[in-house]
């Protein structure tokens, strides 16, 4: 797994052993980046349920000026970290353990993104309602083709789908 574009290009990320995590696969990430690109710069990124952290590392290597990760795993935890720190990005980062549930209310940022282990996929619902509920400007949820998101939570309503594969990229603002 590597970094698609900004300043660091094609530096490669560790990831976590194992079939615990799914990172984003590059294409999709590409996507992403290219439709938040007038957005990115300066922007506060969450990335919610990081796994390595690629999309939340993608954000600050394409100008975000911050960006936090949510993790429950220790061990991608500590994965996000050394990513963090081969790049120097430790100043620009805050990396938070525990579940994304329990943290939401504690995290203020431009631009959430969402992609839960499949065994969460309960959790998509109970966030984006927490989320239309704390006016977040622009959330983004990765989720499988066959998932039936609403069209609204709260405040959020769905602005865009982009879909690649089994893998869908809804946008909510």
């Amino acid at each position: 797994m590597r970094v698609i574009g900004g300043e660091f290009r094609s530096r490669v990320l560790k990831s976590v052993p194992g079939l615990d995590t799914r990172p984003t696969p590059d294409r999709m990430r590409e996507a992403l980046f290219n439709v938040l690109a007038p957005r990115i710069a300066g922007a506060v990124f969450a990335d919610l349920y990081a796994g390595t952290g690629a999309v939340g590392i993608e954000a600050l290597s394409r100008g975000a000026s911050r960006a936090i990760f949510v993790e429950q795993s220790r061990a991608a935890v500590n994965i996000i970290r050394e990513n963090l720190r081969s790049l120097g990005l430790e100043a620009r980062a805050q990396v938070r353990q525990g579940r994304v549930l329990t943290m939401l209310p504690k995290i203020e940022a431009d631009i959430v993104f969402l992609d839960p282990p499949y065994d969460l996929a309960k959790e998509y619902a109970l966030v984006l309602e927490q989320l239309g509920s704390q006016q977040t400007s622009l959330v983004i949820v990765q989720h499988d083709r066959r998932s039936n998101l609403e069209k609204s939570y709260g405040a959020l309503q769905r602005t865009r789908e982009l879909k690649q594969g089994d893998n869908v990229l809804s946008f909510y603002a």
